[in-house]
């Protein structure tokens, strides 16, 4: 009988063992980045009551471009009639709000500025998503920018 418990015992063991699991668990991998958030943004320009330049480029449209955009993309901007504003709206702009990247860079190309300068070029005077501009990159020049966080809401924010 003591031969056959034995038996048992050894054998409950070795069930046991085999169950167990003798290899390490790997080390946890990246998580799944989170899915990709865009956001549709009202744009608005005012535009310097006068043309400093050849009347004959004047007349032309308000071009808006964001860092995100691809050649092609550009939003070409409406005027209000009887202003001097410029609006438009730019859809599937990437969220980076709260601020884990970089800003976006935003500007218009003005007809009204070409022989300014700037050659055209600012972020001046923008709105983007209700929220005017405060920080500039290369101020005055052609490659001046606007620096922008856009939320889930297509609301413009400063950076801090």
């Amino acid at each position: 009988m003591r031969l056959h418990v034995q038996r048992i015992v050894l054998l409950a063991l070795a069930a046991a063992l085999a169950a167990c699991d003798f290899q390490p668990d790997p080390e946890a991998g990246p998580t799944e980045p989170s899915p990709a958030r865009f956001a549709t943004v009202r744009i608005e320009y005012r535009q310097p009551n006068g043309c400093a330049n050849a009347p004959v480029a004047c007349d032309n449209l308000v071009v808006f471009f964001g860092s995100w955009m691809r050649p092609g993309q550009e939003i070409y901007l409406d005027s209000a009639p009887g202003s001097h504003v410029w609006t438009g709206i730019a859809q599937g702009v990437p969220v980076n709000w709260p601020p884990a990247e970089e800003p976006h860079l935003v500007r218009v190309f003005d007809p009204h500025i070409v022989d300014t300068p700037s050659g055209g070029v600012t972020a001046a005077r923008l709105l983007v998503g209700g929220q005017a501009l405060t920080e500039y990159d290369s101020p005055g020049t052609p490659q001046e920018s606007g620096l922008v966080y856009v939320d889930d809401n297509g609301v413009g924010r400063n950076p801090l």
